[in-house]
């Protein structure tokens, strides 16, 4: 799928470092770059091991240079009965923002959702990210407010998973 200057693919291996940098990129957008602990060396085995647990595509430039990328995974609903496809990130580099690129990308990635039989098409959003959550909500998603993330990480986890 290409936008008006940029190609849509699955990512290959030699992207993971480009990839990296994106991700980088996100984690400072999102004011998290200090928790941002991708390498391509965590990364790789992830997208490209024996049971990859996630897929990504990634958009290519004029110039063949990556620009965006989506991460996403298989999850289930047991209210459905079906699986679904969260969104874990979506990222646009400023420049190629306002090109259609994050729009075709989640087009794609619905399209995707519908070829698979799931149910949902799911992703969080920030709540300080009002363009984002404006263009989603024009795109007809529902905001859950009445849900919330929990988390264990760290020490947290370590301790609760013993």
């Amino acid at each position: 799928m290409s936008t008006t200057e940029h190609r849509i693919r699955n990512a290959a291996p030699a992207d993971v470092p480009a990839i990296v940098g994106l991700i980088k990129e996100l984690a400072d957008f999102e004011k998290l770059g200090h928790l941002a602990q991708a390498t391509p060396e965590k990364l790789l085995p992830q997208l490209f091991g024996e049971r990859p647990p996630v897929e990504c595509w990634v958009a290519e430039g004029e110039e063949g240079e990556l620009v965006a990328f989506a991460l996403f995974f298989t999850n289930f609903s047991t209210f459905l009965a079906q699986p679904g496809i969260y969104l874990e990130d979506l990222y646009v580099q400023p420049a190629h923002r306002g090109t259609g690129l994050g729009k075709a990308m989640l087009s794609r990635l619905a399209a995707l959702a519908v070829e698979r039989g799931c149910g949902r098409f799911e992703w969080s959003v920030l709540d300080w990210n009002v363009n984002a959550i404006d263009f989603y909500k024009k795109m007809g998603a529902v905001m859950m407010d009445d849900w919330r993330i929990c988390r264990l990480t760290g020490e947290a986890l370590a301790q609760y998973g013993r």
